[in-house]
């Protein structure tokens, strides 16, 4: 356990700590701008999963009288293609900062993080990530000093829903909704179709299921998979997070994670699976549709989206903190 500020204590981070954790996300929201609005259901689903074992990946800070005053995760993603990632995340009751808790929560996630590394894949290099927003300033400098440095930038971008683009036909593609039979075979093309890119992991079927097509927001309905000779070659997924809707007022079909497989690309396939979902989210009622993107993606995807019609509205850095290969 870290060395805290007088009057403050750490402990594990348990599942009865989501309520207070998202609380004290909601209270930060105002000041770090991050765009996302995390219920208490949402956390659970994050952290009460068979990826997570949050009495040891998650710590908690907490005041004299027990009111949770920070808290902080390291999260492994699991497999290792160009490395071995854990995610670290955390934050800070807007009440309690300046006092020096993040830094030490960030300590806490360092030797966490390296701890994870050296028990799951020693033998590759570990990467430390935090994402940050660009209104978090006292992040960038923490992260900073503490030896993180940048490595990637994600663009958040959004489009209203009207004004729609047409669906145009592609010869030999058919367009259909996202159905559970299908949900392993999507699983294996977005393996395959995230192959080579940055950052990317192989998704087995348990991080798979409770990070992406279990949770709760997916909404199949409004996904589009594109098919051709009966077997899928593209894929739109797309998630409606109810939280972001009471705190926005405005309900919007986030599409998570967008693939073509390799041979089946330059045909316009990601072009109309898009499209398909735009027009399937604004029939649903959704005013909005967002997604993240790569900035460096190789695909050309941010170019895609703007044509369209997204536009970014913020862009987060990922810092990073290298872990030499153990043993």
């Amino acid at each position: 356990m870290p060395q805290l500020p007088e009057g403050l204590t750490a402990r594990p981070l348990t599942p009865e700590d989501v309520d207070a954790a998202a609380a004290l996300l909601a209270a930060a929201e105002p000041l770090d701008r991050t765009g996302e609005h995390e219920d208490a259901d949402d956390l659970r689903e994050w952290w009460v999963n068979d990826r997570v074992d949050l009495r040891s990946d998650g710590l908690a800070v907490c005041g004299p009288d027990g009111d949770l005053a920070g808290w902080a995760t390291a999260v492994s993603t699991g497999g290792v293609r160009d490395g071995f990632r854990v995610w670290l995340e955390g934050r800070v009751h807007p009440a309690h900062r300046g006092r020096g808790i993040g830094r030490c929560l960030l300590d806490w996630q360092v030797g966490r993080g390296a701890e994870l590394h050296r028990r799951e894949h020693p033998e590759a290099e570990g990467r430390l990530l935090v994402s940050v927003s660009p209104a978090m300033t006292a992040l960038e400098g923490l992260v900073r000093r503490a030896g993180f440095t940048p490595e990637r930038w994600y663009s958040d971008m959004e489009r209203p829903l009207t004004g729609l683009p047409e669906v145009p036909a592609v010869p030999g593609v058919e367009l259909v909704p996202f159905t559970w039979d299908r949900d392993e075979e999507v699983r294996l093309a977005h393996n395959t179709a995230f192959a080579g890119h940055f950052g990317s992991l192989e998704r087995d079927e348990v991080s798979w299921r409770a990070w992406f097509t279990g949770q709760k927001a997916f909404r199949p309905e409004l996904s589009v998979l594109a098919l051709a000779d009966g077997a899928v070659i593209g894929y739109v997924l797309a998630y409606v997070f109810d939280a972001d809707t009471r705190a926005t007022g405005a309900r919007q079909s986030y599409l998570g994670q967008i693939g073509v497989l390799p041979g089946a690309r330059g045909q316009g396939i990601a072009s109309v699976a898009i499209a398909a979902a735009l027009r399937a989210a604004a029939v649903d009622g959704c005013a909005t549709a967002g997604l993240q993107v790569d900035t460096a993606n190789a695909t050309g995807a941010p170019a895609l989206y703007r044509r369209m019609g997204f536009a970014t509205v913020r862009t987060r850095t990922e810092w990073a903190y290298s872990l030499s290969p153990v043993g």
